[in-house]
């Protein structure tokens, strides 16, 4: 068994760890982990099970209840209205914003935050509990997508299929749901309280899920945590791979935790007060270290720049924008939109399975010029909407699966 290391005093980069040792255990740590793609996916099935079930943060989309005669009926003041009808959509995106910066959220809280959110949007009699409704949820999406991510970066293969696919499934439900009661004057209310009611499923399934998922944390449980990741990946805790991922997490850990005690010596005696000290000189020493400057711009620059394809005004209008592009009824723009959840999901699959023969930046080289492509050639009608299935294809295998875990891996390993 490899010693476990007990300090760190030199350390020679970012992060604490020798160049030449790092690269020799990357490729050590590559070379035991087997395949990759599609094969390497399903390999570890427990691994693979877990990541599925923490995926479940994905499945929260929802959103073409707005295009519902019934709903329009309802909510009129605010459909009516273009300022508050991008308002119900931009009120979720700020939640999650406000979300991602209530770090001290762990998935269990974002649940039930979520959760409540949904009840408050399915029970809604006006506008306002819609409005609420969705900051509240937005909270616990803006959680979802931050530990999410990062949980399935450390523990799991990054192949991750779930966002897409819950775009896809929700296009569907919109779809099939809109027919409840008809799809005019008579349509029931249930037509978009149910949608929206459904998002439930998921969040349940993560909440009860959790209680299973491994969380190696920093409390100096060494053999325990050594135990949780051997099980994890269903080696031995004396093999290879099992050892470089653990001294990994733990030199990480040790090299924080001495860095933490030098530089703040009179915030170590545990209190919320300085444990709150310590997070934000943590968060300031990301602008101020111009290593870490440089990876906190890679990460959330391309992020910014995923939701400047134009992304979500595919997602969150699609009806209306099938709509004005000369597609009558709502049935029919819901039809063409479910079509793009499967663009989406399928053009998913090929990333899974090449991605890592290919590499992530010419994938996502190859998708921003085919989206900018659909934006900027002319078109109208039938053409202007296979344009919208091409740019969900292109988003879909590049800047929708490749970004997130080229940003997990971006970020530090903590347990």
């Amino acid at each position: 068994m490899i010693p476990i290391p007990t300090t760190i005093s030199t350390p020679t980069m970012a992060g604490g760890i020798n160049p030449d040792k790092t690269t020799f255990t990357t490729s050590r740590r590559k070379a035991l982990s087997g395949k990759s793609g599609w094969a390497g996916l399903v390999h570890n099935r427990r691994v693979f099970a877990i990541a599925i079930f923490a995926s479940l943060g994905g499945l929260y989309i929802i959103t073409n209840v707005t295009s519902m005669h019934s709903f329009d009926s309802r909510m009129h003041s605010a459909v009516d209205s273009t300022s508050l009808k991008g308002w119900l959509v931009a009120i979720l995106e700020l939640g999650a914003w406000v979300g991602v910066l209530a770090t001290d959220f762990v998935m269990g809280v974002a649940v039930v935050v979520f959760c409540i959110g949904v009840i408050v949007q399915t029970a809604a009699k006006e506008p306002s509990s819609i409005f609420g409704g969705r900051f509240i949820t937005g909270l616990g999406v803006g959680s979802l997508s931050m530990a999410v991510p990062l949980y399935n970066a450390e523990i799991a293969p990054p192949e991750q299929l779930a966002i897409t696919f819950g775009i896809m499934v929700s296009f569907w439900i919109d779809y099939g749901t809109n027919y409840i009661g008809g799809t005019g004057p008579g349509q029931h209310e249930a037509a978009w309280r149910i949608p929206l009611a459904l998002q439930l499923v998921p969040a349940i399934i993560l909440g009860v899920g959790i209680l299973f998922m491994p969380w190696l944390v920093n409390q100096g449980r060494d053999e325990e945590a050594l135990t949780v990741l051997s099980n994890a990946r269903g080696l031995s805790p004396d093999a290879d791979l099992v050892q470089i991922e653990f001294l990994e997490i733990k030199a990480q850990y040790l090299f924080e935790k001495e860095t933490s005690e030098i530089n703040f010596p009179q915030y170590q005696d545990g209190s919320w007060s300085s444990n709150f000290k310590l997070g934000f000189y943590d968060y300031l020493s990301l602008l101020q270290d111009r290593s870490l400057l440089y990876r906190v711009s890679v990460g959330s620059l391309t992020m910014f720049f995923q939701q400047w394809t134009g992304v979500n005004a595919i997602l969150y209008y699609a009806p209306t924008i099938f709509q004005e592009l000369s597609l009558e009824g709502n049935a029919t723009s819901l039809l063409a939109t479910g079509v793009v959840g499967i663009a989406m999901f399928l053009a998913t699959i090929p990333a899974v399975i090449w991605v890592d023969q290919v590499g992530r930046k010419p994938v996502l080289v190859s998708g921003a010029f085919l989206m900018a492509g659909c934006h900027i050639i002319p078109s109208a009608g039938w053409v202007a909407c296979t344009f919208v299935w091409i740019f969900a294809i292109g988003f879909g295998y590049s800047w929708g699966s490749c970004l997130t875990c080229r940003v997990g891996y971006n970020t530090s390993f903590e347990y």
